[in-house]
């Protein structure tokens, strides 16, 4: 298994049970950069700088597990676990209040970090991926069928061969299966796949669709992963997306007693903050810019 090399990091975090690796820029209001799966902090970093040139204190991790950050010890991550980590940078910053722009796992751990410090939490960018209340408690039958990867994951050992075939082809081939109109660049894969450099780190990756089955039945976990979010929120969804469908994006708003809007991107697929870049940071700084 191979993956391309990743630059040098502006800072480490101490989360506690692990160290998170931190792309950082700019100065002014604290925005934490979230990326999802398949994906790395890389991909991350155009968006960074975009915010920071607007003004904010902009900062991307590695997600736990992700190279380059440390590994955790458990098989499972929750999205409490992701949503802690968020303020654990915070608080390694010195900021109290902060916004949360999130892709895909970003945007889970978005909206349970709102939930869970709603005090904390002015306002998130959810992007490509709804509440969690709504992927899980009403499945239709072509998401069912698109998000069946999330099953293979659970059998323990076997994702990672075949995910870690061939250089990590299947990570490429999944990039452009959920964006299908799109012909990424061999560097936009290279970055994708980059913060997949050892086995650990892809078992890590793969340890948070194994976290969901307890983060939905465990009282606590499933009380914040599924509760309402009280902040203003955006979600953003890529027209072309062959990952989430867009009936999941119907009826927001019973999730976000804080107000939700949302955006479609036309032409892109579901990595539209790599495929249209620019129209993606204009609607991500309308609303963290936004009264």
């Amino acid at each position: 298994m191979t993956a391309a090399a990743p630059p040098v990091v502006d800072r480490t975090v101490d989360a506690g049970d692990v160290e998170l690796a931190l792309v950082e820029r700019g100065e002014g209001p604290l925005v934490v950069v979230l990326h999802g799966f398949p994906d790395s902090v890389w991909s991350m970093v155009p968006l960074v700088e975009t915010l920071a040139a607007a003004g904010f204190h902009a900062v991307a991790p590695a997600m736990r597990g992700y190279a380059p950050s440390s590994l955790p010890a458990g098989r499972r991550t929750t999205p409490v676990d992701l949503a802690r980590d968020v303020l654990a940078i915070a608080d390694a910053l010195g900021e109290e209040e902060l916004m949360v722009v999130g892709h895909d796992w970003g945007a889970v751990t978005a909206h349970t970090v709102a939930t869970l410090a709603p005090h904390r939490i002015r306002r998130i960018v959810m992007a490509a991926v709804p509440h969690t209340h709504t992927v899980i408690t009403k499945p239709t039958l072509r998401q069912l069928w698109r998000s069946r990867y999330m099953l293979q994951f659970q059998v323990p050992d076997v994702p990672e061969r075949i995910v870690g075939r061939d250089g990590l082809r299947w990570i490429d081939d999944l990039v452009r299966r959920w964006s299908p109109g799109w012909d990424p660049t061999d560097e936009q894969l290279a970055r994708f796949r980059a913060g997949f450099a050892t086995r650990g780190n892809l078992s890590a990756a793969l340890g948070y669709y194994r976290g969901i089955p307890l983060a939905i039945t465990h009282g606590d976990d499933r009380r914040i992963v599924f509760g309402r979010v009280p902040v203003p929120t955006l979600v953003i969804r890529g027209e072309g997306d062959a990952c989430m469908g867009p009936e999941k994006f119907d009826d927001l708003g019973d999730r976000f007693t804080g107000g939700v809007r949302l955006a479609s991107i036309p032409g892109a697929g579901h990595h539209m903050h790599v495929e249209a870049p620019d129209v993606f940071a204009d609607h991500v700084l309308a609303h963290l810019q936004s009264a």
